[in-house]
């Protein structure tokens, strides 16, 4: 069961490229930069939470415990991805990706870290009310 949410999370990645493509092409043209990327940190969030919640709707989980597993594991997938693709395949400096992290900066994509670690955990809640 978990290797099916493992390979869930490649959409993931994708949705997270697309949301990036479309701030520099769009508004990342208007808004200074730590303006669009706080901006693209919320419309990724957001597009993330509508694929988690409709992956969970017709995978569901069987306990509390599995959906944290699988947010811990979606999380450390995509450190790893930001890190490695970011450095090796996009040239980014370590300083540069480490940037994000700075929330004293302003930077808050550590929020979209923490939803994909928390949204199985909290779909699963909200479904289990139900």
């Amino acid at each position: 069961m978990i290797w099916r949410y493992i390979l869930a999370w490649i959409p993931m990645m994708f949705i997270g490229i697309i949301n990036g493509i479309i701030r520099e092409v769009t508004y990342g043209k208007y808004l200074g930069e730590l303006l669009a990327h706080q901006v693209s940190t919320v419309t990724g969030v957001l597009l993330l939470g509508l694929y988690i919640w409709a992956l969970t709707r017709f995978w569901r989980f069987e306990s509390s415990r599995q959906a944290l597993v699988v947010g811990l594991i979606w999380l450390g997938l995509t450190v790893a991805f930001e890190f490695l693709f970011g450095h090796y395949i996009a040239g980014q400096s370590w300083s540069r990706l480490l940037r994000d992290y700075n929330i004293l900066a302003g930077r808050v994509w550590i929020a979209i870290l923490i939803w994909i670690a928390i949204a199985p955990l909290f779909f699963y809640r909200f479904q289990e009310r139900k």
